[in-house]
């Protein structure tokens, strides 16, 4: 299993390297500057486990290449790193079916953070309750409070604040949580959770 980092900017594609050789030593990291060179990476350094995607590559620009890697990889997380705002393209990005829209400007150790959460399983990450039962979707309390707060109407922003982590990192509890229920949206989790019951107890 390897980590693909896809960006043509030298300096920008080592940092991101650099960033998840921290949180994930031993990992295996490749480095791409452009898409085309993915299905050969692939076949020589292994399986991907993680993709993070530049949006402006020699080969793709824009959400072409979100759209090219999760038709070729659609189960496989893939988290946008870019330095266009996320208030332009964020939207795009998602329903084009990245995971996570993180901005450049963000800052080394707030991206580290999201992308560390990315990386860890369900278990490590606290994403499970012991006892919980398929019947109960197997939703930790920090998702249940999650929704909660998505019913209140909070933005990613809101809910940093109250629970004292970044906005990426927000943004990751809300892909596990989307990918938990089999959702893509605030909306459809809401409706999800409203016709089982999660906003009763």
């Amino acid at each position: 299993m390897a980590i693909y980092v896809i960006d043509d900017h030298p300096l920008m594609r080592e940092a991101v390297v650099m960033l998840l050789r921290r949180v994930r030593p031993g990992s295996e990291v490749v480095e791409l500057s452009q898409l085309s060179d993915l299905e050969r990476a692939a076949a020589t350094r292994g399986a991907p486990e993680l993709f993070c995607l530049d949006l402006k590559l020699p080969d793709t620009v824009g959400i072409s290449g979100v759209k090219l890697l999760k038709g070729l990889y659609p189960e496989i997380p893939l988290a946008v790193i870019s330095a266009t705002p996320a208030a332009d393209v964020e939207e795009w990005c998602r329903e084009a079916g990245a995971d996570v829209y993180i901005e450049k400007s963000a800052g080394a150790s707030e991206i580290a953070a999201a992308l560390r959460a990315m990386l860890q399983t369900d278990s490590q990450f606290g994403d499970m309750d012991d006892g919980e039962t398929k019947a109960e979707t197997k939703l930790s309390k920090r998702q249940k409070q999650l929704i909660v707060m998505l019913d209140q109407g909070l933005s990613n922003r809101d809910i940093a604040e109250q629970l004292g982590i970044s906005e990426h990192t927000v943004k990751v509890h809300l892909w596990r949580l989307f990918r938990r229920l089999g959702v893509k949206s605030r909306t459809q989790t809401l409706h999800f959770a409203r016709m089982n019951g999660l906003l009763n107890s």
